[in-house]
């Protein structure tokens, strides 16, 4: 029974390999949206070498479990996996690997609560800071604009998402820069990255000292980023965008030496101004088709002894 085994060390492998891999690759920060997907890839690929390892384990560990998970399967199938030869290792692993799942659901769960909250006391701060007159209903539009001294917008999700902008963005910001803004925050909407921000922040909570969970947050946060940045910068141009961002983020000190919580703004905007062309779209096409493999290797891993039987 060495299949659960070959399915641990091949999510082991991948943890490994595959976020070297794209860390040394040169198209990552030209192409953002090939980049988030083929990490989600690699994420889904280690999940799903636990998933299946504990699957197989918990078969040959218990005789319920494998009338369930081969119930439709021919005996010869059933004697290729060899679950009765398993040695006393397969119970503990399954319940192990069942515990960090299960631990892992939490985590997102624990995650999305606590942004319910979030977005719960911003939309309250939001009614605080522009309260409804006497006599005026709450509007549905999708915009509000906030008074502030500093210039700052962001999207806030939810059932009725809008784009908070203050005032002191709408002085700094003219014509097609305050487009190129309202731009990048509908990509981020638009591509729903508050749920890869959410299940990056479960994987890497829940499991701290899981080298490639840290780098799967880390790179989430700075690929939406560069992503929406595109999304701007294809309609209204780079040279704009690079330019909003500028006047949005230039009273916080993000240019100066010393480093602050917003120290990616430098680098998305000389990535504006001096990123070479997109990759040929035949190009793109083979990097998602190579990652979306990654997570079938785990499953081909699986069937290998039920197609050498069947063939």
């Amino acid at each position: 029974m060495m299949v659960p085994v070959a399915l641990l060390l091949l999510g082991a492998l991948t943890a490994v390999v595959g976020p070297r891999l794209l860390a040394r690759a040169d198209w990552v920060d030209r192409e953002p949206v090939v980049a988030l997907w083929a990490w989600q890839c690699v994420v889904a690929a280690v999940l799903l070498c636990c998933a299946l390892s504990m699957t197989l384990s918990a078969a040959a560990a218990w005789e319920a479990v494998r009338g369930n998970v081969f119930a439709a399967a021919p005996h010869a199938v059933v004697d290729a996996y060899a679950l009765g030869k398993a040695g006393p290792w397969a119970a503990p692993t399954a319940v192990l690997l069942a515990s960090g799942g299960l631990w892992s659901l939490a985590m997102l769960v624990r995650e999305i609560v606590r942004s319910r909250a979030r977005r719960r006391a911003r939309r309250t701060e939001l009614l605080v800071r522009a309260p409804l007159l006497p006599g005026e209903e709450q509007a549905h539009g999708r915009l509000v604009v906030l008074e502030g001294e500093r210039p700052d917008a962001w999207w806030l999700p939810g059932t009725a998402p809008r784009l908070v902008i203050t005032t002191a963005a709408l002085r700094r910001l003219k014509g097609r820069q305050l487009d190129a803004l309202l731009a990048h925050e509908q990509g981020h909407a638009q591509a729903r990255h508050d749920w890869l921000r959410h299940s990056s922040a479960a994987l890497a909570g829940g499991f701290p000292q899981v080298p490639v969970f840290a780098a799967f947050r880390g790179e989430m946060h700075r690929l939406v980023e560069l992503a929406a940045d595109d999304t701007a910068s294809r309609r209204f141009g780079r040279l704009t965008t690079a330019l909003a961002l500028v006047e949005l983020n230039e009273e916080r000190g993000v240019f100066g030496p010393s480093p602050t919580p917003h120290a990616h703004v430098p680098q998305r905007v000389h990535r504006l101004l001096t990123a070479p062309d997109r990759l040929p779209a035949l190009h793109r096409l083979r990097l998602t088709a190579l990652a979306a493999l990654v997570p079938v290797i785990p499953v081909l891993v699986t069937l290998v002894p039920a197609l050498r039987v069947l063939g």
